[in-house]
């Protein structure tokens, strides 16, 4: 367990049980790992997202980072072209290498927003709900118009000017 699975019971409550055979690969892996000199990183109650943005941040300004990786949610670690992450597109020949721009042509703003877009939309690899009847357009509206979560509330707050492109529906579900 992790911090996030203190924070909130059902975190990864719909993932399904990891593969014995893929468990067993990943301790092989790491006799390999020793044999080549190749460090690895394990911290307890951490995720591997986790030890990458840490070790991302401790070393950006020293190396140019690239991180491998399928998990979406290191696209927040980009940080212009110090920190980028390659990753699969459209199956295992399509890839793409996220820099800053790449990730602003993607979802409409900056990698610093997406943990606030996947507050807003959810998201179901992690089974976290989201705003509920607040999807991917809507989110992407939002976070485009207005920024962090943070400022939509504040947004909600005011009487004019800004909150006229929350609607009322959107003002009832947050």
């Amino acid at each position: 367990p992790t911090i996030r699975h203190e924070a909130y019971e059902g975190y990864k409550g719909t993932r399904v049980k990891t593969d014995d055979a893929l468990v067993s690969q990943i301790k092989e892996s790491r006799k390999v790992f020793a044999a080549f000199s190749i460090p690895t990183y394990e911290r307890e109650g951490f995720e591997a997202d986790d030890l990458l943005g840490t070790i991302a941040e401790e070393i950006k300004n020293t190396a140019d980072v690239i991180i491998a990786s399928g998990d979406m949610d290191t696209l927040q670690l980009v940080d212009d072209e110090r920190v980028r992450v390659y990753t699969l597109k459209k199956g295992i020949n399509d890839t793409i290498l996220y820099d800053e721009k790449a990730v602003i042509e993607r979802f409409g703003f900056g990698p610093e927003l997406i943990p606030d877009f996947k507050g807003l939309r959810g998201d179901p690899s992690d089974n976290i709900k989201g705003v509920p009847g607040i999807g991917e357009k809507t989110a992407t509206d939002l976070i485009t118009n207005f920024g962090s979560i943070e400022k939509i509330y504040t947004a909600l707050k005011k009487k004019n000017g800004e909150e006229a492109f929350l609607k009322k529906g959107i003002k009832a579900r947050m």
